[in-house]
């Protein structure tokens, strides 16, 4: 596997699937191969097999599971039904990847954690956020930062997430089916919501369950939700180790930009990492790191020139390598579980219930 292109299976080929995901597998040709694809809707599996040169098209994902032949499954699914079909997949004992959130429900997300333990394999979570060149290339630098005390302790981090154009025009190249697909099977709500808690539930975690791994990440370490104004606007939080955290959930909107932010503050300077809409292709986001030790040293302000490589790129890439063991999944299911628990604790701040 360490020297052979992967065999890549698509499970699914929808507006995701299509625009996020297998063209930029498509893209890395001398890492992988196409091999395969399973989409309900046949005309439009056949559609897009004949756009990307797949041979073998099926309906179910059953029957591509019978047939074989791949070394690794990218399932982009809608995450309400990933109980039913994930464990599915997983039973190929070959990696899956699956979009963001792990699952619907806490109680469907722990079920898909014990199917991973079981499988000898793993799950990677698309968080794409990770895979952005800039939040490469941050999370180095504070990891340094905080070895070395060159500018203090890590004092906050803050997250602004204004509701967006988030597409970008990205689904311009949209191969589109004209079928209707067969009814499809759902996972069962969450027992431990009514419905319209529930409902609130799955709008969070479909819009900011990014925002709330992607603080995780750039802590590494835990943390617990302290608050969550009625509004929804504002959640603040305390990392494990004491550090104050914010996430501001759309105080604006805007209809054609894309202005997510984070700032990791320290004593004495900062690291900034500007994301861009999740769907823009052929661009990563952007660092500023303020270093201000004082003492009659000039502040110095580094803006590094970043590789043009979107984050659904770098991360088909990172999956790839992980496939080939070169790598760990970048969001694997465990820690894609404290996402829901996290969110449920959110919902519950907010709304009492």
């Amino acid at each position: 596997m360490a020297t052979a292109r992967v065999r890549v299976a698509f499970v699914g080929v929808g507006g995701m699937g299509q625009c996020a995901h297998l063209r930029n597998y498509a893209a890395l040709r001398e890492q992988c191969e196409l091999v395969a694809l399973a989409e309900l809707r046949r005309d439009l599996g056949q559609t897009v097999a004949s756009r990307y040169g797949i041979g073998r098209v099926y309906g179910a994902h059953e029957e591509l599971l019978a047939a074989g032949g791949f070394d690794a499954l990218v399932a982009s699914q809608p995450f309400t039904r990933h109980g039913v079909l994930v464990p599915d997949l997983l039973r190929a004992h070959v990696p899956v990847f699956t979009e963001k959130p792990l699952a619907a429900s806490i109680e469907v997300g722990r079920r898909l954690v014990g199917c991973v333990a079981g499988s000898g394999t793993f799950l990677m979570v698309g968080y794409h956020k990770r895979s952005d060149p800039a939040a490469i290339y941050a999370l180095e630098r504070i990891r340094a930062f905080q070895a070395t005390g060159e500018i203090g302790v890590l004092t906050y981090v803050r997250i602004l997430m204004p509701a967006g154009d988030w597409i970008a025009g990205g689904f311009n190249e949209l191969l589109p089916g004209h079928a209707p697909g067969p009814a499809l099977q759902w996972d069962a709500p969450a027992t431990d919501m009514d419905e319209a808690t529930n409902r609130e539930y799955i709008a969070f975690v479909n819009y900011y369950i990014h925002q709330v791994n992607f603080l995780r990440h750039v802590l590494g370490e835990d943390y617990a939700v302290r608050f969550v104004d009625p509004t929804g606007r504002v959640l603040v939080a305390q990392s494990d180790s004491g550090i104050p955290c914010i996430i501001e959930m759309s105080p604006y909107s805007t209809t054609v930009d894309w202005q997510e932010e984070v700032l990791v503050a320290f004593e004495h300077g900062y690291v900034r990492i500007r994301l861009p809409a999740p769907l823009a292709c052929h661009r990563a986001g952007s660092v500023e790191i303020l270093r201000d030790p004082g003492k009659g040293v000039t502040p110095v302000v580094e803006a590094p020139h970043l590789p043009w490589v979107h984050a659904m790129r770098q991360q088909a890439a990172n999956f790839l390598a992980a496939v080939r063991g070169e790598t760990p999944p970048t969001c694997d299911a465990a820690t894609a579980l404290k996402d829901l628990e996290t969110a449920r604790e959110v919902i519950r701040l907010r709304f009492g219930r």
